[in-house]
C-alpha cells in the first residue's frame, strides 16, 4: 500500500514468480550494481551485487522513490565464484530484523516479500533456498563512490554525486559547492542513524563501506543482532575476530567510513572550490562526533525519563552504562524497567543486576535529577514507554524461528514478527518474548551465511 502497488487480480503464484525473479514485471530491465568497499579496513576495488538484481524503481503515492531489489536471485557479473543464491534462514532473518528496526523508528531498508524457491542451497549442508524482495531509498553506498573514484575519476564521481543529490539531498544542489554540502548531509545522516542503533542496542556486525548507505538507512542484515546483556565490546559476527565492529566501536567506524567517502569526493569538491573547499572536508569529518552526540544524548535523556537538559546529563547516562556493564544487566529490559523505577518501584530494575554496587549509587543521583525535571510521574511513564521497547528480535528467539522455518513450520516466525512489529505495547500473551536471554546464550555467534 505504501508503494502504491495494486495486487488485485494477481494470484499468489503470479506474485511469487514476480518477487523471486522467475517472471519480470512489464518493462523491467534488471541490473546488478558494481561498487568497491573497505572490508575490515582493507580496500577491495571490485565488489558488487553478486547475488542481487535491481528490478527497477517505484515512485510511491507520496512521491518518494524506492529501489526494488531481489536478493538471492542468481549469479551476476560480481558473483566472485558464488552461486548467487540465498538460503531461507538468512532471508527470513533480514525480513524479521529489518521490519523490527522499522517498527523501532530506525531508518532501514524494508522487506517486501520472502519467496521460497524450491531449490536447495549448499552451505556445508543443503538448505532450502529463498529470494528476498528488498525495498530501499536507493542502493548507493560509500563503496559506490569509492569505485567511481578508483576506476573513473572525478568527472564520474560528479555524475554519481549529482544523481545522489537529486535523489536524497536536493537542498545540496543550491549550495556554492554542492558536493561539499552533499558530504556534510551524509555525515549528519550517518551520525543520526548510528545514534539510533546505539539507543536500542543494535549491532550491525559488518560496517564495511560497501554496507554503508548514502541514504542514511540501515542496509545489509548479515551477522546482525541485538544486545542481551550490555557490554560495549560485544561482537556477534564470526568473522570479526579483532572486534573492529563491536557495539561500542560503531560510532568511530561510521566516522572512519565518512573519511573514506571524503577521499572519494575530494576531486569533485576540488573541481568546484579548489584547495580551500577540499580543506573543509577534514573539519566536516571531525564534526561527525558533534552530530552524533546531538542525536544520541537527547535520545538517551528520553530513555531515562528526562524532558529537560542539564550539563551533567551526559555523565549520568555514561555512569548508568558503566553500572549496567559491571552488573551484566539486560540492555532492553533495564531501560524499560526505569519507567517503573521512576514511579517508585525499582524491583524489576534491581533484579536485572548481578552486582548492584554501581547501580545503587546511580539510582540516588538519577532520582535527584528527576526531581528537577518538569514532567509529572504519569507523563514521564508514558514518555519513557514510548521510546524504550519491551520487545526486540532477541537472538535466541530469532534462531528458534529460523530453525522451525527451515523445518517447514513458520508459526514461530510469524508470531515473532508480530511481536517485533509492535515493540512498545505490552501484551500478557507476549510475556515470554520479554524475558532475558536464557543462560548459555552469552557466546551467541552470527554468520554472514548469505
Amino acid at each position: 500500500a505504501e508503494l502504491g502497488l495494486d495486487r488485485s487480480g494477481v494470484s499468489d503464484a503470479e506474485l511469487a514468480a514476480l518477487l523471486s525473479g522467475a517472471a519480470l514485471p512489464d518493462g523491467a530491465q534488471p541490473i546488478a550494481l558494481t561498487y568497491a568497499g573497505h572490508q575490515f579496513g582493507q580496500f577491495n576495488p571490485q565488489l558488487g551485487d553478486g547475488r542481487a538484481h535491481l528490478l527497477g524503481e517505484i515512485v510511491a503515492p507520496d512521491a518518494r522513490r524506492f529501489d526494488i531489489q531481489l536478493k538471492g536471485s542468481g549469479r551476476t557479473p560480481y558473483s566472485r565464484g558464488g552461486d548467487g543464491k540465498a538460503a531461507l534462514g538468512p532471508v527470513l532473518r533480514e525480513y524479521l530484523v529489518s521490519e523490527a528496526m522499522h517498527a523501532l523508528g530506525i531508518p532501514t531498508t524494508r522487506s517486501l516479500a520472502a519467496v521460497k524457491t524450491g531449490d536447495g542451497v549448499f552451505r556445508e549442508v543443503f538448505l532450502p533456498g529463498a529470494v528476498l524482495t528488498r525495498v530501499a531509498a536507493s542502493h548507493i553506498r560509500v563503496g559506490t563512490f569509492a569505485y567511481f573514484a578508483a576506476h573513473h575519476g572525478a568527472d564520474a564521481v560528479r555524475q554519481l554525486s549529482d544523481h545522489a543529490i537529486a535523489r536524497h539531498y536536493p537542498a545540496a544542489a543550491d549550495a556554492t559547492n554542492p558536493y561539499l554540502a552533499f558530504f556534510e548531509a551524509v555525515v549528519e545522516a550517518q551520525a543520526a542513524l548510528i545514534a539510533r542503533w546505539m539507543q536500542v542496542g543494535f549491532v550491525h556486525g559488518v560496517m564495511n563501506t560497501d554496507n554503508c548507505s548514502i541514504a542514511g538507512e540501515t542496509i545489509d542484515y548479515g551477522p546482525c543482532a541485538f544486545l542481551d546483556r550490555y557490554a560495549a565490546d560485544t561482537v556477534f559476527s564470526s568473522i570479526d575476530r579483532q572486534g573492529r565492529y563491536a557495539f561500542g566501536n560503531q560510532p568511530g567506524i561510521a566516522r572512519w567510513n565518512m573519511h573514506r567517502l571524503a577521499e572519494a569526493l575530494a576531486g569533485a569538491v576540488h573541481a568546484i572550490g579548489g584547495d580551500e573547499d577540499v580543506a573543509k572536508l577534514g573539519p566536516m569529518i571531525d564534526g561527525f562526533a558533534d552530530h552524533y552526540f546531538a542525536y544520541w544524548l537527547p535520545g538517551m535523556r528520553a530513555k531515562i525519563g528526562l524532558a529537560g537538559a542539564e550539563d551533567g546529563d551526559m555523565q549520568l547516562v555514561l555512569d548508568l552504562l558503566k553500572a549496567m556493564e559491571a552488573g551484566k544487566a539486560d540492555f532492553t529490559l533495564l531501560f524499560r524497567s526505569l519507567s517503573q523505577a521512576q514511579a517508585g518501584d525499582d524491583t524489576a530494575a534491581l533484579a536485572l543486576f548481578e552486582d548492584l554496587s554501581g547501580f545503587d549509587l546511580w539510582l540516588v543521583q538519577w532520582h535527584e535529577r528527576l526531581a528537577r525535571d518538569p514532567q509529572s510521574t504519569a507523563e514521564r511513564t508514558a514518555a519513557m514507554e514510548a521510546v524504550n521497547p519491551l520487545y526486540i528480535a532477541r537472538n535466541h528467539k530469532v534462531e528458534e524461528a529460523l530453525a522451525s522455518a527451515n523445518g517447514g513450520n513458520y508459526a514461530p516466525f510469524f508470531s515473532l514478527l508480530e511481536v517485533v512489529q509492535n515493540p512498545y505495547i505490552e501484551r500478557v500473551e507476549w510475556a515470554n518474548y520479554a524475558l532475558p536471554a536464557p543462560d548459555g546464550t552469552d557466546e551467541y555467534v552470527t554468520f554472514c551465511g548469505t
